[in-house]
């Protein structure tokens, strides 16, 4: 009988086993043919030699600034090309410096952060060591530089100001760290006097330059849920500031629009992304977790459109040219979408290596850095007659496969602040065309596309409290 009792609950525990690889798992969407609307030429490609390197490129991307473009890499190196041809201008290899966030460029500096808590500084005009400062604090983000500081975010819930002269710090404000987190952290953002920046326990917070002081902060993301895993919440993405609003986005949340003196949220619309915002004049641009690609109006949060024909595929975030959306996905494909309809306009591989950060874009430029170090700058035209226009529609939806019935804009989201009248609008608000999320049509692809690395979230990391 106890040997029965034994081999029952091994049956069981067998059964259970098995009954959790046959969960249903989300399949990549299959990239099929498409009519391209723009012509896509690359202007040059260059590399960060980093062999022998892990392939997790998550808080290295590139930074622009000026003519020049700058990317670091896990052994030390930090390069300067020229953003025209893609030459190096200058070549610098530190030991024992494992960069993970960053670069970050102004005039004078380029900075980055280490996975051992180091913030190091170059000269900008030649690569030369100026500073290196220890945070004891794991950096996965690209700080954020002005004339009178420097912002960093380490993963154990702090936001830094350092000195751009020597490194020494200036202040610095602390957010409760929650057990469980995404693998990522939010880029800081300078606007004025004030230094905003997601947090992992669903906050976005506004800091005063001068003293440290909080400003205010706000709850984007509330999180909900029994388990750890179900009331993850992180804002990862970079608050995006557009004069008087913030925009920001939750994972297993929502994106938001908050003014910027007080944090008072304006409107809300439920999505999820650990990805960031892009904006322009009309709309806001996402690629959330599902990998859809949405088009929102930015006054209102009105969906325009929704893309779907990206499902699954891993999606970096977005980035604008004129008359396009720009993503990149788990196999190193870059897709431009149409920025006033959401339909696919080109698909240009970049090799078969995962892209994790999101282009970036300089002057008539779009450039790519995958997990492998690859960067690939390219330069797009408009195919006479086929683009539908650089402007979201006013009122009308799109035509096409990637439209959809509009979507009112839901309520305004509880906030912590005192409520307050909506804040006037510079253009009249009107019901927005479509759906949109991060995933353009279909592209050529016959075969099923393989199932990512474990994409969304990006990675779920267990955490001590501060």
């Amino acid at each position: 009988m106890r040997y029965l009792q034994r081999w029952t609950i091994v049956a069981v525990l067998l059964l259970i086993a098995a009954c959790s690889k046959d969960k249903d798992i989300d399949t990549p969407a299959v990239l099929t043919p498409f009519s391209a609307t723009l012509k896509v030429e690359r202007v040059w490609s260059a590399s960060v030699p980093d062999k022998g390197a892990k392939v997790l490129r998550l808080g290295l991307g590139l930074a622009t600034e000026g003519n020049r473009v700058y990317a670091a890499g896990f052994k030390g190196e930090v390069i300067a090309f020229d953003l025209a041809n893609g030459h190096t201008v200058w070549h610098t290899k530190l030991k024992k410096t494992p960069f993970s966030g960053g670069p970050a460029a102004s005039a004078d500096l380029v900075v980055a952060g280490t996975s051992e808590g180091e913030v190091v500084a170059l000269n900008a005009a030649d690569g030369k060591l100026l500073w290196r400062v220890r945070l004891n604090g794991e950096i996965l983000a690209a700080p954020a530089i002005s004339e009178r500081a420097v912002a960093v975010r380490t993963v154990d819930g702090k936001l830094r100001a350092l000195s751009p002269k020597d490194g020494h710090e200036l202040w610095s404000q602390e957010q409760q760290v929650p057990r469980l987190s995404l693998r990522g952290t939010s880029r800081p953002v300078i606007a004025g006097d004030l230094t905003l920046c997601g947090f992992d326990n669903g906050k976005v917070i506004a800091v005063n330059m001068n003293d440290g002081s909080l400003q205010w902060e706000a709850t984007v993301a509330p999180p909900h849920g029994r388990t750890e895993l179900e009331r993850l919440a992180d804002v990862d993405s970079t608050p995006r500031v557009s004069g008087s609003d913030v925009f920001t986005v939750g994972f297993q949340g929502r994106v938001a629009m908050l003014a910027l003196d007080t944090g008072q949220v304006w409107w809300s619309h439920d999505t999820s992304s650990y990805r960031g915002i892009a904006l322009d004049d009309d709309a806001l641009y996402i690629a959330n977790s599902d990998g859809e690609v949405l088009a929102l109006r930015r006054k209102t949060g009105a969906e325009i459109w929704r893309q779907k024909a990206l499902l699954h595929r891993g999606l970096s975030a977005v980035a604008l040219t004129d008359n396009a959306v720009v993503t990149a996905d788990f196999q190193g494909n870059v897709h431009w979408l149409d920025k006033a309809t959401g339909g696919l306009a080109a698909r240009v591989p970049t090799g078969k290596v995962r892209v994790s950060n999101p282009p970036v874009v300089s002057g008539n430029m779009v450039l790519v850095i995958n997990d492998a170090g690859r960067i690939s700058a390219f330069r797009t035209t408009p195919i006479a007659g086929a683009m539908s226009g650089r402007k979201v529609p006013a009122a009308t939806a799109p035509t096409g496969e990637a439209a959809a019935p509009a979507t009112a804009a839901p309520p305004p989201a509880p906030s912590s602040e005192p409520t307050a009248p909506a804040p006037p609008a510079s253009e009249p608000a009107a019901p927005a065309p479509q759906t949109a999320v991060p995933a353009p049509q279909p592209a050529p692809q016959s075969s099923p596309a393989p199932a990512p690395e474990p994409v969304t979230p990006p990675g779920v990391t267990p955490q001590s409290q501060p």
